[in-house]
Protein backbone atom coordinates (compact mmCIF):
# COMPACT_ATOMS: atom_id res chain seq x y z
CA UNK A 1 0.00 0.00 0.00
CA UNK A 2 1.58 3.25 -1.11
CA UNK A 3 1.65 6.33 1.07
CA UNK A 4 1.05 6.66 4.78
CA UNK A 5 -2.19 6.38 6.70
CA UNK A 6 -2.21 10.17 6.96
CA UNK A 7 -1.93 10.47 3.17
CA UNK A 8 -4.92 8.20 2.77
CA UNK A 9 -6.84 10.22 5.31
CA UNK A 10 -5.98 13.55 3.67
CA UNK A 11 -6.92 12.37 0.19
CA UNK A 12 -10.38 11.24 1.25
CA UNK A 13 -11.39 13.56 4.08
CA UNK A 14 -13.07 16.00 1.68
CA UNK A 15 -15.39 13.20 0.65
CA UNK A 16 -16.62 12.83 4.21
CA UNK A 17 -17.95 15.08 6.92
CA UNK A 18 -16.37 12.85 9.53
CA UNK A 19 -17.14 14.94 12.57
CA UNK A 20 -20.82 15.34 11.83
CA UNK A 21 -21.65 12.22 9.85
CA UNK A 22 -24.55 10.26 11.40
CA UNK A 23 -22.77 6.94 10.93
CA UNK A 24 -21.08 5.66 14.09
CA UNK A 25 -17.46 4.59 14.48
CA UNK A 26 -18.61 1.02 14.96
CA UNK A 27 -20.67 1.09 11.78
CA UNK A 28 -17.73 2.48 9.82
CA UNK A 29 -15.41 -0.28 11.01
CA UNK A 30 -17.92 -3.03 10.33
CA UNK A 31 -18.62 -1.61 6.87
CA UNK A 32 -14.90 -1.47 6.16
CA UNK A 33 -14.54 -5.06 7.30
CA UNK A 34 -17.39 -6.20 5.07
CA UNK A 35 -16.59 -4.19 1.94
CA UNK A 36 -12.90 -3.35 2.14
CA UNK A 37 -13.79 0.22 1.15
CA UNK A 38 -10.77 2.24 2.27
CA UNK A 39 -12.79 5.43 2.44
CA UNK A 40 -14.53 4.08 5.57
CA UNK A 41 -11.14 3.35 7.10
CA UNK A 42 -9.88 6.82 6.18
CA UNK A 43 -12.87 8.42 7.87
CA UNK A 44 -12.02 6.63 11.11
CA UNK A 45 -8.44 7.89 10.86
CA UNK A 46 -9.67 11.42 10.29
CA UNK A 47 -12.04 11.28 13.25
CA UNK A 48 -9.29 10.24 15.65
CA UNK A 49 -6.21 11.80 14.08
CA UNK A 50 -5.87 14.82 16.37
CA UNK A 51 -7.29 13.25 19.54
CA UNK A 52 -5.25 10.05 19.44
CA UNK A 53 -2.04 11.72 18.29
CA UNK A 54 -2.23 14.25 21.16
CA UNK A 55 -2.75 11.40 23.61
CA UNK A 56 0.24 9.51 22.23
CA UNK A 57 2.44 12.61 22.17
CA UNK A 58 1.79 13.20 25.86
CA UNK A 59 2.23 9.51 26.62
CA UNK A 60 5.47 9.12 24.69
CA UNK A 61 6.87 12.58 25.38
CA UNK A 62 8.09 12.65 21.78
CA UNK A 63 6.15 13.73 18.68
CA UNK A 64 8.11 11.54 16.27
CA UNK A 65 7.58 8.42 18.37
CA UNK A 66 3.92 9.35 18.78
CA UNK A 67 3.57 9.55 15.00
CA UNK A 68 5.10 6.09 14.61
CA UNK A 69 2.82 4.61 17.25
CA UNK A 70 -0.20 6.30 15.66
CA UNK A 71 0.64 4.63 12.36
CA UNK A 72 1.15 1.30 14.12
CA UNK A 73 -2.14 1.58 15.97
CA UNK A 74 -4.19 2.15 12.84
CA UNK A 75 -2.32 -0.58 11.02
CA UNK A 76 -3.44 -2.86 13.84
CA UNK A 77 -7.01 -1.59 13.41
CA UNK A 78 -6.78 -2.77 9.80
CA UNK A 79 -5.22 -6.11 10.72
CA UNK A 80 -7.54 -6.82 13.64
CA UNK A 81 -10.82 -5.54 12.25
CA UNK A 82 -12.00 -9.11 11.67
CA UNK A 83 -11.75 -9.76 15.41
CA UNK A 84 -13.79 -6.68 16.39
CA UNK A 85 -16.95 -7.91 18.07
CA UNK A 86 -20.29 -6.39 17.16
CA UNK A 87 -21.73 -4.56 20.15
CA UNK A 88 -18.30 -3.46 21.36
CA UNK A 89 -17.38 0.24 21.34
CA UNK A 90 -14.70 1.34 18.92
CA UNK A 91 -13.05 4.11 20.98
CA UNK A 92 -11.93 1.99 23.97
CA UNK A 93 -10.84 -0.75 21.54
CA UNK A 94 -8.73 1.76 19.58
CA UNK A 95 -7.19 3.20 22.75
CA UNK A 96 -6.34 -0.29 23.98
CA UNK A 97 -4.50 -0.98 20.72
CA UNK A 98 -2.72 2.39 20.78
CA UNK A 99 -1.75 2.13 24.44
CA UNK A 100 -0.30 -1.34 23.99
CA UNK A 101 1.63 -0.15 20.94
CA UNK A 102 2.96 2.82 22.93
CA UNK A 103 4.11 0.59 25.78
CA UNK A 104 5.90 -1.70 23.34
CA UNK A 105 7.55 1.26 21.63
CA UNK A 106 8.79 2.69 24.92
CA UNK A 107 10.23 -0.64 25.92
CA UNK A 108 12.00 -1.04 22.59
CA UNK A 109 13.51 2.43 22.88
CA UNK A 110 14.58 1.78 26.49
CA UNK A 111 12.86 4.99 27.56
CA UNK A 112 10.27 3.25 29.67
CA UNK A 113 9.80 5.24 32.88
CA UNK A 114 9.21 3.46 35.39
CA UNK A 115 -18.04 8.19 45.08
CA UNK A 116 -19.12 6.80 41.55
CA UNK A 117 -17.39 4.05 39.72
CA UNK A 118 -17.97 6.01 36.53
CA UNK A 119 -16.80 9.41 37.72
CA UNK A 120 -13.68 10.55 39.61
CA UNK A 121 -14.32 12.00 43.05
CA UNK A 122 -14.78 15.77 43.12
CA UNK A 123 -11.62 16.18 45.21
CA UNK A 124 -9.69 14.09 42.67
CA UNK A 125 -10.82 16.37 39.88
CA UNK A 126 -9.80 19.47 41.83
CA UNK A 127 -6.35 18.10 42.66
CA UNK A 128 -5.55 16.87 39.18
CA UNK A 129 -7.18 19.91 37.61
CA UNK A 130 -4.62 22.07 39.40
CA UNK A 131 -1.86 19.81 38.20
CA UNK A 132 -3.01 19.86 34.58
CA UNK A 133 -3.34 23.63 34.67
CA UNK A 134 0.16 23.87 36.10
CA UNK A 135 1.59 21.61 33.43
CA UNK A 136 -0.06 23.32 30.48
CA UNK A 137 -0.25 26.99 31.45
CA UNK A 138 2.40 29.65 31.00
CA UNK A 139 2.90 32.60 33.29
CA UNK A 140 2.70 35.89 31.33
CA UNK A 141 4.65 37.70 34.02
CA UNK A 142 8.37 37.61 33.03
CA UNK A 143 9.41 37.93 36.67
CA UNK A 144 7.64 34.66 37.46
CA UNK A 145 8.55 32.75 34.31
CA UNK A 146 11.60 31.00 35.78
CA UNK A 147 9.70 29.86 38.87
CA UNK A 148 6.74 28.72 36.79
CA UNK A 149 9.02 26.70 34.52
CA UNK A 150 10.70 25.11 37.51
CA UNK A 151 7.36 24.11 39.01
CA UNK A 152 6.10 22.74 35.72
CA UNK A 153 9.22 20.66 35.27
CA UNK A 154 8.97 19.24 38.80
CA UNK A 155 5.41 18.01 38.30
CA UNK A 156 6.18 16.81 34.78
CA UNK A 157 9.12 14.80 36.10
CA UNK A 158 6.91 13.31 38.81
CA UNK A 159 4.35 12.29 36.21
CA UNK A 160 7.02 10.63 34.09
CA UNK A 161 8.37 8.75 37.11
CA UNK A 162 5.03 7.19 37.98
CA UNK A 163 4.72 3.45 37.40
CA UNK A 164 3.42 2.71 33.90
CA UNK A 165 0.05 1.58 35.27
CA UNK A 166 -0.54 4.93 37.01
CA UNK A 167 0.91 7.05 34.21
CA UNK A 168 -1.38 5.42 31.66
CA UNK A 169 -4.48 6.01 33.76
CA UNK A 170 -3.66 9.69 34.33
CA UNK A 171 -3.35 10.09 30.56
CA UNK A 172 -6.62 8.27 29.84
CA UNK A 173 -8.80 9.69 32.62
CA UNK A 174 -7.56 13.25 33.02
CA UNK A 175 -6.14 14.13 29.62
CA UNK A 176 -8.48 12.13 27.41
CA UNK A 177 -11.52 12.55 29.65
CA UNK A 178 -12.40 8.88 29.90
CA UNK A 179 -14.64 7.63 32.67
CA UNK A 180 -13.32 4.99 35.02
CA UNK A 181 -15.29 2.26 33.29
CA UNK A 182 -13.92 3.27 29.88
CA UNK A 183 -10.34 3.26 31.17
CA UNK A 184 -10.95 -0.13 32.76
CA UNK A 185 -12.16 -1.42 29.40
CA UNK A 186 -9.11 -0.04 27.59
CA UNK A 187 -6.69 -1.69 30.01
CA UNK A 188 -8.81 -4.78 30.69
CA UNK A 189 -8.70 -4.34 34.46
CA UNK A 190 -11.43 -4.02 37.13
CA UNK A 191 -12.89 -0.59 37.82
CA UNK A 192 -11.78 -0.93 41.44
CA UNK A 193 -8.19 -1.29 40.27
CA UNK A 194 -8.56 1.86 38.20
CA UNK A 195 -9.77 3.79 41.24
CA UNK A 196 -6.97 2.48 43.44
CA UNK A 197 -4.25 3.35 40.93
CA UNK A 198 -5.71 6.77 40.21
CA UNK A 199 -5.84 7.65 43.88
CA UNK A 200 -2.24 6.50 44.40
CA UNK A 201 -1.13 8.57 41.42
CA UNK A 202 -3.01 11.61 42.70
CA UNK A 203 -1.25 11.32 46.05
CA UNK A 204 2.17 11.35 44.40
CA UNK A 205 1.31 14.16 42.00
CA UNK A 206 -0.35 16.30 44.65
CA UNK A 207 2.71 15.98 46.88
CA UNK A 208 4.85 17.19 43.99
CA UNK A 209 2.43 20.03 43.29
CA UNK A 210 2.50 21.16 46.92
CA UNK A 211 6.30 20.90 47.01
CA UNK A 212 6.52 23.08 43.90
CA UNK A 213 4.57 25.80 45.70
CA UNK A 214 6.81 25.95 48.73
CA UNK A 215 8.37 29.42 48.84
Amino acid sequence: MQGTIHDLCYNTQRQFEAKSAPVTDEELLLEYRQTGDREHYAQLVYRYERELFNYLRRYMGNAEMAEDVFQTAFLQVHLKCESFQEGRRFRPWLYAIATNAAIDAKRRSKKHDNVSLDTPREQDNEDVGRLVNLLESSDPDPSNSALAAERQQLVRDTLNQLPESMHTLIQLVYYQGMKYREAAEVLDIPVGTVKSRIHSAITKLTDAWKTSHVD
